[in-house]
């Protein structure tokens, strides 16, 4: 028995000195693989942080760790305190770094599918058919001209230019099924049903594209960044025809 007790107690001893050994090895490799190198704390996800969790829970599931400054990523947070007003706006996973991008304030988060509104700007929707809001191909982040015409005064005119579409709501453009070749657009079918556009516009703006919609009828023109938008006028019986067009 005695011996079997020293035996035990022998391989106890080398196991505690076999994991002291390995400790100190790994420590020295760190140290020298960390020699001469500048290294900067970080925090990292110690475990999944779904979206949607608050800053405020974040102290069990996150630890620190010492990386290459290199390897830092830029927006870094190194205190949990910087997020206790945000909640992750992404999934992420073990080892990544905590951002401070990826923890908004509740009011920063955008919903999906809408582009924020400019500082100053206030929004207003409309109800169009596909046609009046270029087929049905307009997206949030769009810029639009506002084009108003009146039955009544048989007049039209471009009224509003690069107006930003924050938000569609309706039936877009059929998708192509999977598997398939990509349709042209000549060949892919018509939108069918109304689409609601909110556009962020000024006050005055504002009062323009609610006239439009209450006396008359509201087209929208896509308008990329290079659109030209001179040269135009209020068009009537007298000068549609007459109107030199280049």
């Amino acid at each position: 028995m005695r011996r079997r007790f020293l035996a035990a107690v022998a391989a106890l001893l080398l196991v505690v000195v076999g994991t002291v050994v390995l400790v100190g090895y790994v420590r020295g490799a760190e140290n020298r693989a960390f020699a001469g190198v500048r290294t900067v704390e970080v925090l990292v996800a110690d475990a999944p942080i779904p979206a949607g969790t608050p800053g405020t829970a974040l102290s069990e599931l996150v630890r620190r760790e010492v990386l290459p400054a290199k390897a830092a990523l830029p927006g870094r947070v190194t205190d949990l305190a910087a997020l206790a007003d945000g909640v992750a706006s992404v999934d992420l996973q073990p080892g990544e770094q905590l951002l401070a991008s990826r923890f908004p304030r509740p009011d920063e988060l955008q919903a999906p599918g809408t582009v924020p509104v400019p500082r100053g700007m206030q929004e207003v929707s409309i109800l169009l058919e596909p046609q009046r809001a270029a087929g049905g191909r307009l997206a949030a982040g769009d810029e639009v001209g506002v084009l108003i015409s009146r039955s009544d005064s048989k007049t039209t005119h471009a009224v509003l230019h690069f107006v930003l579409v924050t938000q569609i709501q309706g039936a877009p453009a059929a998708a192509v099924e999977a598997g398939t070749e990509t349709a042209s657009a000549a060949s892919a079918p018509a939108p069918a049903g109304s689409l609601m556009i909110t556009l962020a516009v000024t006050a005055a703006q504002a009062e323009a594209v609610v006239w439009g919609a209450e006396h008359g009828s509201v087209w929208l023109s896509l308008e990329p960044e290079d659109a030209g938008t001179g040269g135009t006028e209020v068009l009537t019986p007298e000068n549609i025809y007459g109107k030199a067009y280049s």
